[in-house]
């Protein structure tokens, strides 16, 4: 069967190549904010609250499974480049078996530690009961959880985007359908909402797993694994750089509430909440064409074909460049409408979030190549370079911003964190492309 890894692309094949995927990070970015506006909505402000508590839990499960997929992509689209599709496939298939195994290790010790746990998180005697009803089952899907994020990257890897996008698919609906029926029909509380977003990961991992187990007529399947602790620390180091933007929204969310709450009170958290989840709808766009091209690279890459590399890098550039202006521009032009959604605009909070809306659009301008930097880095197998520049980005600038900068200019320090972050964070992607060129060179 044809690789289309392989094919020779054009500025069209490679958009409508990753297009599934960006198409998948977009819908995956609505449905979650659907979620929020289930549980703020039918529930009541202390169980968003509790929600937002608890964060910091599944965004370490979902850190830990977006290491093992992007970096576990890199690995196995290089072994098909490589011209070695057993050795891809005993790789996916081990990556798989430890994705499984850890989801229940972290279930486990979830489940044994929730108390403190929860405690630890900041779960207050009025917010207790919902933080635990919340985590409890979320734990319980763990393993599903992670199942779910390798098969979505994997399915690009494999060739097959468009059936990882219609999977994804299924599972947003199956979410938003089920919040729905747990949440407003039975009135089951946060404890519905959970059960909502774990058949929403539940389905497409269980219809994925069977897929690779019983279809033998891919490039990719389900094999007896080969336990390979070198290809298995390679897989965590090319995709630590992913978790590390995983990890660090939950950590940045944390000090952005803190600050703004110390310069403007709780109007001003409710503010920075709503720009947060804009800059999440629209920043998914740059994430699915660089999730998408990686595998692409990483098949060239270890088929030794620079000629192909070159031609893919100069048209990712031109595709991110158009699609910068383009996230810039609807923030710009569409922003009452987009905070719309979340706030009246006769409220001080539709107020406050309209001044800051259009100073943090800046960055929309430097995130995408930032984003598609990295990503590239760990498609080249370069998990040292990739997590450089993710750590730079969303710790080291990100974090020196928010601490200096609404020092010296007030609450316009806050909305401008983002966008100096990112405007240094491109000079350091530009360096480093450049001391790296030799990956370019025909």
């Amino acid at each position: 069967m044809e690789n289309k890894l392989a094919q020779n692309f054009t500025i069209t094949s490679l958009l409508k190549f990753t297009a599934p995927t960006c198409i998948m990070l977009v819908f995956m970015s609505l449905y979650q904010m659907t979620d929020a506006v289930f549980v703020s909505n039918f529930v009541g402000e202390n169980a968003l609250s509790a929600l937002n508590i608890v964060f910091p839990i599944p965004s370490i499960i979902i850190a830990i499974a977006i290491m093992l997929a992007t970096g576990g992509s890199a690995i196995i689209a290089k072994n098909m480049g490589e011209g070695e599709p057993r050795k891809a496939k005993q790789n996916f298939s081990m990556i798989v078996m430890v994705g499984i195994i850890v989801g229940f290790i972290v279930m486990i010790i979830g489940l044994l530690w929730i108390e403190p746990i929860i405690k630890i998180l900041g779960g207050t005697p009025k917010l207790y009961s919902y933080c635990y009803d919340y985590l409890f089952i979320l734990l319980l899907a763990c393993p599903l959880t992670i199942v779910q994020m390798l098969f979505q990257t994997f399915f690009v890897t494999a060739s097959k985007p468009h059936l990882g996008l219609a999977l994804t698919i299924l599972g947003g609906v199956s979410n938003i359908v089920f919040d729905y029926l747990f949440i407003v029909v039975l009135q089951m509380g946060v404890a519905g909402a959970a059960i909502g977003t774990s058949i929403g990961y539940a389905l497409p991992a269980i219809i994925s797993l069977l897929y690779f187990a019983l279809n033998r007529k891919g490039t990719l399947y389900l094999i007896k694994p080969v336990f390979d602790k070198n290809v298995l620390l390679k897989t965590c180091t090319n995709g630590s750089s992913e978790m590390v933007t995983n990890l660090a929204i939950a950590i940045v969310t944390l000090l952005f509430n803190k600050i703004m709450l110390k310069y403007m009170g709780e109007n001003g958290v409710a503010a920075i909440t709503i720009v947060l989840y804009a800059q999440f709808l629209l920043t998914s766009i740059f994430m699915g064409f660089s999730s998408g091209i990686a595998p692409v690279f990483s098949y060239n890459y270890g088929n030794n074909n620079k000629v192909q590399i070159k031609k893919l890098f100069k048209m990712s550039i031109g595709i991110i460049s158009v699609l910068s202006l383009a996230m810039f521009l609807i923030a710009i032009l569409f922003a009452t409408p987009i905070i719309s959604v979340f706030t009246s605009p006769d409220s001080e909070v539709f107020a406050i979030t309209y001044h800051g809306f259009f100073l943090f659009s800046i960055s929309y301008l430097f995130t995408g190549m930032n984003i598609f930097s990295s990503s590239m880095f760990t498609a080249f197998s370069n998990g040292k370079v990739s997590a450089m520049l993710s750590f730079l980005r969303t710790f080291v600038f990100l974090i020196a911003a928010l601490l200096i900068l609404p020092e010296l200019m007030g609450v316009d320090g806050i909305w401008l964190a983002v966008p100096i972050a990112e405007l240094l964070a491109i000079i350091v992607s530009i360096t480093t492309i450049y001391k790296n060129k030799e990956y370019f060179q025909a």
